[in-house]
């Protein structure tokens, strides 16, 4: 092969190695662009999506401030509550023409300092007055007048602000496990429990830890046949837990869309999405601590003098503790002892 043409296959080797790595480079510039372009489109279409979702779930309840507060409360700089309402609205309910009910009270406390929430729930047979019935009775009740009728009657009860309030249903409940794939509890015996369309027994789990779907961890934060409304609190707050661990798990990012869609029109708040995000602090804290209280006390059938269903009537020492812990976590002084409330006149 003469010199000439021995040279110019060199130069077109060359030139097609040089070719290669180009686009090898490109493919990599274009690899890493993507890592960094598409990770950042997702997120800002959660946050146009968060945001249009806070925007409809928003409710303005006139309240600029709890009364219990001197001045208004900004969650990026104050320590703040948040009470946590489920609500069952189911179609049944409807049907019978009974009203919604609040089935779950749990007020968190969430202090900005040390980035930790305590967490009570209250048991909706507590016996309380109600400031929108005007008169003392279970404190479920109260949801007749809605989310903002509640927060008061907690707050009448524990003389703790209730600052914020998110209203989910039962139907935003199950959306959310289904969409984070299920959730993994200790299930403490065998149980058979009613679905969310109120039928009899249509759940049935067996004891142990296992992986529930939407409508079984539904059932067992409802169930409270073979233990106390006691238990029945401890279990919420353990699935709330779960619930927490699951969502801010990296394997559960993409499935953020899925969750603003489980809320959906599900869910009613008077926090604006400004505020909302203020709470991301204390999700990205590796240090986050998060403590569940109890309210003790005896619950039974005619236990209120001129009451005749069943109520549950908080022990006066376990009340006042959880106030003052409440309290204490939300930066507030110590109540003096005529702040105590009545709960148990009928």
């Amino acid at each position: 092969m003469p010199n000439d043409e021995r040279k110019e296959m060199r130069r077109s080797r060359k030139k097609r190695k040089k070719s290669r790595k180009k686009r090898i480079i490109r493919n990599i510039f274009l690899i890493v662009l993507l890592l960094i372009l598409i990770p950042a489109a997702y997120a800002g279409y959660l946050y146009v999506k968060a945001g249009n979702l806070a925007d409809d779930s928003f409710v303005d309840d006139g309240r600029e401030k709890s009364t219990l507060r001197d001045s208004a409360v900004d969650p990026a700089k104050d320590s703040v509550s948040v009470l946590f309402i489920g609500s069952d609205s189911s179609a049944k309910r409807e049907q019978d023409n009974i009203g919604k009910r609040s089935d779950t009270m749990i007020l968190a406390t969430f202090n900005k300092d040390d980035k930790s929430i305590k967490m009570l729930s209250i048991p909706r047979d507590t016996y309380t007055y109600v400031p929108y019935l005007e008169r003392n009775t279970k404190i479920n009740g109260s949801y007749n007048g809605g989310p903002t009728a509640t927060a008061e009657a907690v707050e009448e009860l524990l003389q703790v602000p209730v600052d914020y309030y998110i209203d989910v249903n039962f139907e935003a409940f199950i959306s959310v496990v289904e969409a984070l794939g299920g959730i993994t509890v200790d299930v403490p015996y065998e149980l058979k429990e009613m679905n969310s369309k109120d039928e009899k027994g249509a759940i049935h789990l067996q004891p142990g830890v296992q992986t529930l779907n939407g409508e079984e961890a539904l059932a067992l934060a409802r169930t409270r046949k073979q233990d106390s409304d006691f238990a029945r609190n401890d279990r919420q707050q353990q699935i709330i837990e779960a619930m927490m661990d699951k969502a801010t798990d990296m394997s559960s990012v993409l499935k953020y869309s899925s969750l603003l869609d489980a809320v959906g029109n599900n869910m009613t708040t008077n926090m604006t999405f400004d505020e909302m995000k203020s709470f991301i602090s204390y999700g990205v804290n590796n240090d986050l601590t998060i403590e569940s209280l109890k309210l003790e006390g005896q619950g039974g059938n005619g236990i209120v003098p001129g009451y005749n269903a069943y109520a549950f009537l908080p022990d006066p020492t376990s009340l006042a503790n959880a106030t003052q812990e409440l309290r204490d976590q939300l930066e507030l002084p110590a109540l003096d002892a005529s702040s105590s409330t009545t709960t148990t006149s009928p």
